[in-house]
């Protein structure tokens, strides 16, 4: 699943694209709002929240979408042909760029005023201007009984964070992730890690907490299961953990991570 960082440079593409201009196209390939016309309005600004997608208009409107495990926006020149793909779920356009959504997993048209139905439950967002890593500490330690992986996965807690994350930060904290939130000696170290490494992969492709983009290096655990740990060189372990069946996979080092 897209996490944070991958979700707020295709906000950032979207608003480069869509901003400031008319919409001269809407077609929304989803049953709930086939009928849904948004051209003559102007975009004012496509932002990210967590792993949620906000493109608004000047006539109140939110198009509010979410990438799930497979969703995708690829933004084409307004004169291209855009193929017919069954798995496009919406396309907006104006006379310059034209944003095709693929697979997008939630696609949802709203006026902006009823935002905080759909996504004010989440905790402050890793990459965004509410970030407050006080509150996340607090919304965390709300629940100390459970897992710490478990609980920088619920987005009710901080938004942005995935698995690559979860897994990294933890080994870089040297956390289990089934460590009790209320046994994590240094929360505020925890969580200041999982924000810096967002922040310093933001801006690029791809997901690298081990400072090298050298195919196969890029991370300490995450995707390493049954290989030598990059530390130690116990073996790296993976296992479920959670409910959710979309981000519920973790690896760990069992004797780095106590």
């Amino acid at each position: 699943m897209p996490e944070g960082d991958a979700v707020w440079r295709t906000a950032r593409r979207l608003h480069e694209a869509l901003a400031g201009r008319v919409l001269t196209h809407c077609d929304v390939r989803v049953p709930r709002f086939a009928t849904a016309n948004l051209t003559g309005q102007t975009v004012i600004e496509a932002i990210s929240r967590g792993k949620h997608l906000l493109i608004r208009t000047d006539a109140g409107v939110t198009v509010h979408t979410h990438l799930r495990m497979d969703g995708s926006w690829r933004v084409r020149p307004a004169s291209e042909r855009v193929p017919g793909d069954h798995r496009i779920r919406l396309i907006l356009g104006n006379s310059t760029w034209q944003a095709v959504g693929y697979l997008l997993g939630i696609v949802e048209i709203l006026p902006t005023a009823d935002e905080p139905a759909t996504v004010g439950y989440l905790g402050p967002d890793l990459l965004g201007p509410d970030w407050d890593p006080a509150e996340a500490e607090r919304r965390l330690r709300a629940d100390p009984s459970r897992p710490v992986g478990e609980a920088l996965l619920d987005q009710r807690n901080l938004a942005g964070i995935g698995n690559v994350y979860k897994a990294e930060t933890l080994f870089l904290r040297g956390v289990n992730p089934w460590r009790p939130v209320g046994e994590v000696a240094d929360l505020p170290a925890l969580v200041g890690l999982a924000q810096r490494l967002l922040e310093a992969n933001k801006e690029q492709f791809g997901q690298v907490t081990t400072g090298s983009r050298r195919r196969g290096e890029e991370t300490w655990v995450y995707g390493r299961a049954g290989r030598p740990c990059r530390r130690c060189g116990t073996p790296v372990r993976r296992a479920d953990q959670g409910s959710d069946p979309e981000s519920r996979v973790t690896f760990w080092c069992p004797h780095c991570q106590t």
